[in-house]
């Protein structure tokens, strides 16, 4: 039977009533297991031969016996009822807060200083959160949260992008690296303006702590790019500087981990205000969980207490 150029669809309830009478085999233990009255599961049932236009069920004065259709389609209309329940399992733990699937980018100069924190707090706090973490350049995170491949993004800001909501973290300074022998080598209070003069070491192009390295060395006085030997990640650099091929800045977050590879560096920290960042979370403007991730924010700001980073927010 038809309704327009459409089939009917049998009813949830019309599956749920046979498949109890197809387990049980009988009307009235059939009605009772689902909570329906016995002419009202029967009903279900016949409107279901009726919509499907095939005879389910053989009813006889003691029993009810499948029919070699209703044999088949009882399993399908088994995994249907299955199917179903999960459905609605899974749209439950998506209701609850803190639960399913979170995609969270973060850039690689943030990553091996901060993913320790986020991801002891997630562990404590949030077990049933499946936290999925993508490394990437700050361009590469906005595309992917702006396409939805990505939920949460963990990274330096402004971003200034329209459509993208900052939920602040925190503020780190930066810190002078120099060679053992280098005069500037464990000085307190060291002025911005000698960024002038020396030969900064820089990431590769893409970085946004490159672009911030150079607004620094800009508010300092300088013009142009201060040094040509570029790094791909902090690591290299801070190599580099031991090898005496120049300085570099850091944030504060990387020190201890980047220095304690070599025993040929120094740290200077700047006079006040020093040089810094700001770290935060970002999302797409009314996300549907926005709510959730700005209490996360609220959690590892919390979280973030013992890190050499003032706290925002």
């Amino acid at each position: 039977m038809t309704v327009g150029n459409r089939r009917r669809q049998p009813s949830l309830a019309q599956l749920r009533a046979f498949a109890a009478v197809a387990e049980h085999l009988h009307f009235r233990d059939a009605a009772g297991a689902i909570g329906m009255s016995q002419p009202a599961l029967s009903g279900a049932v016949s409107a279901l031969e009726e919509t499907l236009g095939v005879t389910l069920v053989e009813r006889t004065t003691r029993k009810v016996l499948l029919s070699p259709a209703g044999e088949r389609l009882a399993a399908r209309a088994k995994a249907v009822l299955a199917e179903v329940g999960a459905l609605m399992e899974e749209a439950d733990a998506l209701r609850a807060p803190f639960t399913g699937v979170l995609r969270l980018g973060v850039i690689p100069t943030v990553a091996p200083y901060l993913l320790p924190t986020v991801l002891g707090l997630v562990h404590d706090r949030y077990p049933r959160l499946d936290l999925q973490v993508h490394e990437e350049q700050t361009a590469n995170l906005l595309d992917g949260l702006a396409g939805g491949r990505l939920d949460l993004l963990l990274l330096a800001v402004p971003l200034r992008v329209p459509g993208v909501t900052e939920l602040p973290l925190f503020d780190e300074d930066f810190v002078l690296v120099t060679p053992l022998e280098h005069e500037l080598g464990g000085r307190v209070g060291v002025p911005r303006a000698v960024l002038r003069e020396l030969n900064l070491l820089l990431l590769d192009e893409g970085h946004c702590l490159r672009d911030q390295a150079l607004d620094i060395c800009r508010e300092a006085g300088r013009a142009g790019v201060p040094a040509t030997t570029t790094a791909a990640g902090l690591s290299t650099l801070v190599q580099l500087v031991a090898g005496g091929l120049g300085v570099t800045l850091l944030p504060r977050t990387a020190v201890r981990v980047e220095t304690a590879r070599s025993v040929g560096l120094l740290t200077a920290s700047f006079a006040e205000p020093a040089p810094s960042r700001r770290v935060a979370l970002a999302m797409r403007t009314g996300a549907a969980r926005g709510e959730e991730y700005a209490e996360l924010a609220v959690a590892l700001r919390e979280s973030m207490r013992g890190l050499p980073v003032r706290t925002v927010g």
